[in-house]
């Protein structure tokens, strides 16, 4: 028997013919190494597969039979059952029936009955190597597409607010402006400003808006490309990561100088650079709208290789406040349902959801602890590594 057969996943080879003796023979010849469920003909193989399509791995059916050809019941299986590997057992070699076979059912092999045990064998095991082999790839699929879903669905979220304070900024200047009068000194322009200053000021907070939206849409598209197979993962080291965040973040006034890192060991990051990137972004934004109004603001980022044992790093990012701290009852759902303490705002509590799938598709966590009035320190486990890169900072 070859290792890890369809038997061990739960796929099931669903064979087709209307001689009992036939069925019989198949069912405990290849029984040992396949789970095997056959049929009498093409109506109630069909009947099995509306039922029970998805426990299907490979097809093997007989071309002739009394109800309806097999060519029928592979093509059926081909419209409706794309992941099923057909293969057709036929003791008439005619060429017509092998064309049709290859061109509408689109038939993996053709076996020869009488079924001869050692090539029959061979074939499906090739099916079910097939099989897992497009199994995964759907799997893969699947990710990538549901990773892109949730980066789209986060990315319109996160540039809501920093568009909507561009268009604040971009009214504001507009509402100031005083159209020329009679002897004013054309290709100048005028506008009236509360305090020195305060339309420049403006102007440039727009413009930082403006770049983490740039930022924000050069990352989705980067997960779309990541989305194609075979595409080449990005790789970043944490220290990158975080100056980048430092840097392209869009800060309020002076909240750049409430922010600083410190690196105790640097490590490459496994996954995404643009997912890891948002999850950075999120928590930057979380601290900073959570320490608005408290004196002496801090926020502190640091990155290092977590390794109590001596054996084992598992390397961590690690977010610390000093803002007013988490409930417990909002703190005990974080992570798991999308809860908010800053719902009149425009919370919506989806953030670090994202930021926990995020972790959770490149085997790691989201560890966070907070008391009120002491701040919140949000860690990044990553998953484990053999040996760390010892670059301190």
């Amino acid at each position: 028997m070859v290792p890890s057969s369809l038997a061990d996943e739960g796929a099931s080879i669903l064979f087709v013919d209307d001689e009992s003796s036939s069925r019989k023979w198949f069912a405990r010849t290849f029984g040992d190494e396949f789970q095997v469920v056959t049929a009498d003909g093409v109506v109630q193989a069909l009947e099995l597969l509306a039922n029970r399509g998805k426990e299907f791995a490979v097809l093997v059916t007989d071309y002739r039979m009394p109800d309806q050809d097999g060519m029928k019941l592979l093509s059926a299986v081909q419209r409706d059952f794309r992941h099923i590997i057909r293969l057709l057992a036929t003791a008439y070699a005619e060429k017509d029936v092998a064309i049709a076979a290859v061109n509408q059912g689109k038939v993996l092999r053709i076996l020869e009955k009488p079924l001869e045990e050692a090539s029959t064998r061979e074939a499906l095991r090739e099916a079910s190597t097939l099989y897992r082999a497009q199994a995964f790839e759907r799997a893969l699929n699947e990710g990538r597409v549901a990773a892109l879903r949730d980066t789209l669905g986060f990315l319109a979220h996160e540039l809501n607010t920093p568009l909507a304070t561009v268009r604040g900024c971009v009214n504001t200047v507009a509402t100031r402006y005083l159209h020329p009068q009679a002897g004013v000194e054309t290709g100048v322009a005028q506008f009236t400003e509360h305090h020195t200053g305060e339309l420049i000021a403006a102007l440039e907070r727009a413009e930082r808006r403006a770049l983490y939206c740039q930022s924000l849409v050069s990352t989705f598209v980067q997960s779309a490309r990541d989305a194609y197979p075979g595409s080449a993962m990005q790789s970043v080291s944490a220290r990158a990561l975080v100056a980048s965040l430092l840097d392209e973040f869009p800060f309020d006034g002076r909240e750049r100088a409430w922010a600083n890192s410190l690196v105790f060991e640097d490590f490459s990051l496994p996954g995404r650079r643009d997912l890891l990137y948002l999850v950075l972004c999120t928590l930057t934004k979380n601290a900073m709208i959570a320490m608005r109004g408290m004196p002496q603001p801090r926020l502190l980022v640091e990155v290092g290789v977590k390794d109590p044992r001596g054996a084992i790093a598992r390397p961590w990012i690690r977010f610390t406040d000093n803002g007013p701290g988490i409930p417990p009852e909002v703190l005990a759902k974080l992570t798991r349902e999308p809860v908010t303490t800053r719902a009149n705002s425009g919370g919506t509590g989806m953030g670090l959801m994202f930021c926990h799938r995020v972790m959770q598709s490149i085997s790691g966590s989201v560890e966070i602890r907070s008391e009120i009035g002491k701040g919140t320190v949000i860690t990044l486990h990553f998953r484990p590594m053999e040996t760390p890169h010892s670059t301190a900072s």
